[in-house]
């Protein structure tokens, strides 16, 4: 046999019966030979891993703009890190670790320059509106690979495009990422806070502490055994006992740092730069590169921009909007 045959044979052998097996996938949208060694959710994992999209996370902002420490969270630390939550949890009850997996690296490819700011600045001043999981999708449909997309099964697409808000993913693998997802933002969120001298571990609520955990690591452990006790024969979550306290905490976290002038005081002028960025582009479509110029003829002007300037890194972002506004020195 195979090794993908044998692969997917272990699958029907040691995963739950509500499991995601790769040998029944609903399939791509372009049909493709299988591979001789690797599933097909194991080969969407690589095709994420080796796309440019998932290079350039590593300078796209998770929460602090522009940091100037070595160990603030990029928006790929935080993809590894979810990834890393949902697979334990995701082999603890005996699912496809593989689609967990390829899910979770793929959730955030969409995602804006300066985080959740570039986000709302592109929904804001776009008709077409924005929404980066949307965008996630899209990146693996049509914009990879000079516009061919990644072709990934459906299941993954799925579970990109609906790791957060709405309707909940289809596979218990999608469902997974979206828990983890929470999960990985909050923990590591508070630590980058701390960090930056926003808060400190004693400034969360001692009943938080007591129902969650003292430390990061403490918390992550209580959530990750909450989600897999509660999830072992029914949806994906957490336990209420575990869950209340959560919301909670991601409710301290929304005033303490979300939402906190000190932390946001560079927002302003990421949203006024990508605003920017938007509306020059919208007037200058030709100055566009060459697929977002055929996507303006095929699908819209604004929507072929909002596909440019999502794909921008921070510092690519800031550079180009230093190029196009900033007058440069004269040279005699």
């Amino acid at each position: 046999m195979l090794p993908r045959e044998l692969a997917e044979q272990r699958e029907h052998a040691f995963l739950s019966p509500r499991a995601t097996f790769a040998d029944k996938s609903i399939g791509r949208a372009r049909p493709e030979p299988e591979c001789d060694v690797r599933t097909a959710f194991q080969r969407d994992r690589d095709r994420i891993i080796h796309c440019e999209a998932f290079r350039r996370l590593k300078h796209k902002t998770q929460v602090f703009l522009s940091p100037r420490g070595d160990h603030y969270r990029t928006r790929l630390t935080h993809t590894l890190e979810v990834s890393q939550i949902a697979r334990t949890i995701a082999c603890a009850l005996l699912l496809n670790e593989n689609l967990t997996e390829a899910i979770a690296l793929g959730h955030d490819l969409g995602h804006t320059p300066f985080g959740h700011a570039g986000e709302r600045a592109l929904n804001e001043v776009s008709a077409a509106g924005f929404k980066h999981y949307r965008q996630s999708r899209r990146v693996c449909e049509s914009i990879e690979k000079a516009g061919q997309g990644l072709n990934l099964c459906e299941e993954t697409l799925n579970g990109i495009e609906r790791h957060t808000g709405g309707e909940n993913a289809k596979t218990p693998e999608g469902q997974i990422v979206r828990l983890a997802d929470k999960i990985a933002y909050i923990n590591h969120d508070i630590e980058d806070a701390i960090a930056a001298g926003v808060m400190t571990e004693e400034d969360i609520p001692i009943e938080l502490r007591e129902a969650l955990g003292h430390s990061k690591s403490a918390r992550i452990n209580t959530m990750v055994c909450s989600a897999i006790s509660n999830s072992a024969q029914g949806e994906i979550g957490l336990a209420p006992q575990i869950r209340e306290p959560f919301e909670l905490l991601h409710g301290f976290m929304f005033d303490m740092v979300y939402t906190n002038p000190v932390c946001k005081s560079e927002e302003t002028k990421a949203i006024d730069l990508v605003q920017a960025l938007y509306r020059h582009f919208l007037k200058h479509i030709e100055q566009l590169p060459t697929l977002y110029r055929k996507c303006a003829q095929d699908e819209g002007e604004e929507r072929a921009v909002c596909d440019y300037i999502a794909g921008m890194t921070d510092r690519y972002a800031v550079r180009l909007f230093n190029e196009l506004f900033v007058p440069k020195d004269w040279k005699i």
